[in-house]
């Protein structure tokens, strides 16, 4: 089942330091890309939290709620999937970067209204999911076979880089001028990406042996129904919105958390930065990992961390070493969850359709982390504030969906997409 009437062009297959010497402008864009793209605000939004409720007189019941709005965006995130579908890569992350950008620029300026700061974030990530892994990583799978999973790690390193070095830079900025100046920078930062990201896009070679884009014009209701209808399909979306149920807590909430266990305002940051580097670190390791073992295998184990993490940040007499240690874990899960939901979906469904399964498995994550920001706020205003019955519960959840992610099975698809040859080429 292709899902289109037109099969795409074949071209030989090539090694794996060929398909690195063929496509590293791609990858090179699509990193840029994905690291100043919607990972900018993944990463550094927990930086406003402090600023925004101290200025506004917010709760942090009610900016939890934040992280409760992606059940908007699950519902819309399969459309833009099938855009990057059937329009390609190159236009859909035209839109995501711009909306990004405006969205920043949008929060700066802020009055206190906190549904105006909930509706501001809604439509920036309705169309800012493509500027994220599901439109480039899109670019990468059509390219490489061989080293997929490696190709797939460098991608999914740029947004916890971006991650690591702008968080105490923003700090800095926000300490010396501001929340206002911060998402300002922010919204600079994202527009130079985008178009640096967008011009190297388009000037990608294409020779005899490089991999052009593979579209999908046209997908049949019977097309559509067959995906949904793979075992896969449910395992990936269901493993996807378990684990990303501890998704608030790096996105809005890991320094308020830390902050609550005693850590200073500066170690709480550096925190952030430490998180991120650890999300480096696990998307270098599983990235090539899954380029030599099952990734089912590499999933049950890597995605299973996170229970570990949370077990400390949950214990008793925490110190700030026990605190980084348990932080770092959670990171490095995080960085494995990146590489293996998109290497597992082109492992078990047609490349053509990729960007569309791909958001399927996103609009998962999405909706995991609004039932986890649901279940977050209201644990907070039950218990006066504590994020132990949070955390203990993310511990849980998180076993479930590596589980689930290992119930997948071997690989479907080692070999090159239908668009490759058979043979080695010289």
């Amino acid at each position: 089942m292709t899902g289109t009437s037109s099969k795409p062009e074949r071209i030989p297959r090539v090694s794996f330091i060929g398909e690195f010497r063929l496509n590293w402008v791609t990858l090179l864009a699509a990193f840029i890309g994905i690291a100043t793209g919607n990972a900018l605000s993944h990463y550094t939004m927990s930086l406003f939290a402090p600023e925004l409720i101290r200025e506004f007189g917010w709760s942090k019941a009610q900016f939890a709620l934040v992280s409760a709005l992606p059940i908007v965006t699950a519902f819309m995130t399969p459309l833009a999937g099938r855009f990057a579908d059937k329009f390609g890569a190159r236009m859909a992350a035209g839109v995501g970067m711009t909306a990004m950008s405006l969205g920043f620029f949008g929060l700066s300026t802020l009055n206190g209204n906190i549904y105006e700061f909930f509706a501001i974030w809604l439509v920036q990530h309705i169309f800012g999911v493509m500027a994220t892994s599901l439109v480039f990583a899109r670019t990468l799978v059509d390219r490489f076979d061989k080293a997929r999973g490696t190709a797939l790690s460098v991608l999914m390193m740029g947004p916890p880089l971006s991650g690591a070095v702008a968080a105490p830079i923003l700090g800095a900025i926000i300490a010396s001028y501001g929340w206002r100046n911060g998402f300002v920078a922010l919204g600079a930062v994202s527009a130079i990406g985008g178009l640096v990201c967008i011009f190297f896009m388009g000037r990608s070679a294409k020779g005899k042996d490089q991999q052009a884009e593979i579209k999908n014009p046209k997908i049949t209701r019977a097309d559509f129904l067959a995906l949904v209808r793979q075992p896969a399909f449910a395992l990936l979306v269901g493993g996807m919105f378990m684990i990303n149920i501890a998704q608030p807590f790096a996105a809005s909430q890991l320094k308020l958390v830390v902050l609550s266990k005693g850590v200073s305002d500066s170690a709480g940051t550096w925190m952030v930065s430490l998180y991120a580097t650890g999300v480096i670190v696990g998307r270098a390791i599983f990235g090539i990992a899954l380029d030599r073992i099952s990734a089912n295998k590499v999933a049950l184990f890597g995605l299973s961390l996170p229970a570990i993490g949370f077990t400390i940040l949950g214990a008793p007499g925490m110190t700030v070493a026990m605190c980084a240690a348990g932080i770092m874990l959670i990171g490095i899960a995080q960085g494995a969850e990146g590489d293996i939901g998109g290497y597992l979906v082109s492992r078990h469904f047609n490349l053509m359709n990729f960007s569309l399964v791909f958001a399927f498995v996103k609009s998962g994550l999405d909706a995991g982390g609004a039932i986890g920001a649901l279940i977050l706020s209201f644990t907070l205003s039950y218990t006066g504030g504590s994020y132990e019955p949070y955390i203990w519960i993310c511990a849980g959840t998180t076993l479930v969906g590596a589980f689930l992610f290992y119930l997948t099975g071997p690989d479907g698809n080692h070999r090159a997409p239908d668009a490759l040859l058979e043979t080695e080429a010289n």
